[in-house]
């Protein structure tokens, strides 16, 4: 069955890093595209960023935009988030999900997620 698991959540300070990785089973990776999709408390899921299956076209939400990077390790069936210059807004719950992105984000295949708290 199609797992999908992210670890990689802390907490840190304004300005930290964070890589967030989704390890996924039970499907063909490669042939799917991969999003990330966060939850801030109160608020209803936001879209951040997706990278397409194998030409690796990314795209980002534009308040993440030149801060987070997206890539995937096909080989080890992996997603990662590289989190930079985070801020206070950034602080949620992110989770991985298989497909393009969606609006609503509501996917059928997802992680349980991992935290993500900026705060001094």
């Amino acid at each position: 069955q199609v797992q999908l698991v992210e670890s990689g959540g802390d907490m840190v300070q304004p300005g930290g890093s964070l890589r967030l990785t989704c390890a996924a089973s039970g499907f063909t990776f490669n042939a799917y595209a991969m999003t990330w999709v966060r939850q801030a408390p109160g608020k209803g899921p936001e879209w951040v960023s997706t990278i397409q299956p194998t030409i690796w076209s990314t795209s980002y939400t534009d308040s993440v935009n030149f801060r987070f990077t997206i890539s995937r390790d096909n080989a080890k069936n992996t997603l990662y988030l590289q989190m930079n210059s985070l801020k206070p807004e950034d602080t949620a719950l992110y989770y991985c999900a298989r497909g393009p992105r969606m609006s609503p984000p509501n996917y059928t295949y997802r992680g349980q997620g991992t935290q993500v708290t900026v705060s001094s």
